[in-house]
């Protein structure tokens, strides 16, 4: 009888974990998707960034991510890490966002609550997450916006004179 219900048991705990699995990756799509949408959309750069950084972090837990760009006017990635170091995060990862031409898009960052590695599974998701910046970052700069937060379609218009 024992021997049954411990089967039984453990039968039912491997369900549960392809189950939990299986909502895993599709939660993972869905999001994937709604960025690709947010990219297609021309949703502003920024917001598609912190969207990125918002599904890893949640996607892996207990996580802060920071996706920068090289013209960004941030402080050094030592001095970050200090400061993410005040409080109490330590460094989990750094990952270039690339082209497919080997240029440098930009860098991401991510910082845990407990020290240790990415597994496996989290270095597959953080490929992923810096493959989803690099298309962003891409079309953002083909579309000619160098400014952050512009309204597709809308033309700016500077005054003639200043008086």
């Amino acid at each position: 009888m024992d021997e049954y219900h411990s089967r039984s048991r453990a039968r039912s705990q491997i369900l549960r974990l392809r189950r939990s699995s299986e909502d895993r990756i599709q939660y993972s799509l869905q999001a994937e998707e709604q960025l690709l949408q947010s990219i297609s959309a021309r949703v502003p750069l920024l917001e598609v960034l912190d969207r990125i950084c918002s599904a890893i972090n949640s996607q892996i837990g207990n996580m802060v991510s920071l996706i920068s760009l090289p013209d960004d006017d941030v402080t050094d990635d030592a001095a970050i890490a200090r400061i993410a170091a005040l409080f109490g995060l330590h460094a989990f990862c750094s990952a270039g966002v690339v082209a497919e031409n080997d240029e440098l898009l930009g860098s991401l960052e991510m910082y845990s609550c407990v020290q240790r590695r990415p597994s496996a599974r989290e270095f597959h998701l953080i490929g992923r997450a810096t493959c989803l910046a690099a298309i962003a970052i891409k079309r953002h700069n083909e579309a000619g916006h160098h400014g952050y937060g512009l309204v597709p379609g809308r033309v700016l218009e500077l005054p003639v004179s200043m008086n």
